[in-house]
Parts: structure tokens; sequence; C-alpha cells
């Protein structure tokens, strides 16, 4: 399986509150995306990237057999973020590896749907399976290891779907239509939890 790499930097400026804390059926976020990346990983590193809210998410990743890393430039964007979190991972493994990228604000993302995106690349051979939803190719996204160096160079201000664009004829899709529901403002917010 590859590694995973979960972003949880950001300060929600936005929400006006820690999404990564935002509770959802028992578990925050933060927590629910962590034991799904754990579970789907089967053993393969899980990097979470922290950023303006390190200490407080910290108590939320105990017990997993998770690597957490701060990332001290994470208001310059998620390709800070994501990098930080490449590095992390470039000190566990000696060698370059599959990766997925994960958010923690997607709270219907699966262990099969990450498998998928594995099995989606071994099947077709493609070095990059993003999901889809609402005419969107997006998170979570899989990289193969030929893509590392694409995404060591990301700008610090673009994320995963800047290589989505700059690579187009190269990525697969896998149709993930409850990738929409994320949680950035109030409102998805109470949309999320009209749904517990």
């Amino acid at each position: 399986m590859p590694a995973i790499i979960l972003l949880a930097a950001g300060s929600s400026s936005r929400l006006g509150e820690p999404k990564q804390l935002v509770p959802f059926r028992g578990q925050t976020l933060l927590r629910r995306a962590a034991e799904t990346a754990v579970a789907a990983a089967a053993g393969a590193p899980v990097v979470v990237v922290t950023g303006a809210l390190h200490q407080q998410l910290l108590p939320e990743l105990a017990g997993l057999p998770v690597h957490s890393v701060r990332c001290a430039q994470w208001e310059r964007g998620m390709g800070a973020s994501l990098k930080t979190g490449l590095q992390q991972l470039g000190q566990l493994i000696s060698s370059p590896t599959d990766v997925i990228i994960l958010l923690c604000d997607q709270p219907f993302v699966t262990p099969e749907l990450l498998l998928q995106l594995e099995t989606t690349h071994q099947q077709t051979d493609q070095p990059i399976v993003a999901c889809t939803y609402a005419d969107t190719r997006g998170v979570p996204v899989f990289f193969a290891a030929a893509m590392m160096p694409a995404l060591l160079a990301l700008p610090d201000g673009s994320g995963a779907g800047y290589l989505l664009k700059q690579h187009a004829a190269q990525v697969m899709e896998v149709s993930f239509p409850a990738g929409v529901l994320d949680v950035d403002t109030p409102e998805q917010v109470a949309a999320l939890r009209a749904l517990e």
C-alpha cells in the first residue's frame, strides 16, 4: 500500500473554529481521517502534517501509528504543508514511494476508497489517480513514486490540484460523489451535523 499524507495544517479562518476538531458521528474530523488513513495504509507510513494548531491536534492522534510533523510555513499554503509531509516521509523510508494525499475535512473518505485509488493505478499504470466529484478532480489523490520530483517542486501556495491540471493526460479518475461535502464554512458544518 502507498504511504499516506494527511494534511491538517490550516487555521480554518473561514470557519471560525478548528475544522480538524469538528465532531462528526462521535469523532473529530481529524481522528476520523487519521483512523481511515491507518486502516488503508495497512502498515505503510502515515504522516499527519499539522501547522496552526499543532498542540491542540496532537491529542486526537494519540494511540495511532502515525508520524506527526508541524509545517512551520503552513500559512504559505497547501504546497508548503505537502512538501513538509514528503520530507518527513523521506526520513522514514529510504527510496521514493507511491503516496496518497488526504485532507481531514472530507468525512466520507473510507479505507476502501483509498484502496481503490491504488488498484486503479495498478490496473492502468497511470501515475496519478484522482477522485472526482461535482465536475472536479481532487483529493484524495494517488501519486506514483515517479511523480515525487513534481510534488517536491510544487509552489507553496498550490495544492495537488495544480499537478492534476499540469499532468491532466496522466490522470485516471475514481468517482467519489460524497467528496463534494467538505467543511470550510459554518453552513457546511451545519449540513454535516444534519447527516449525523
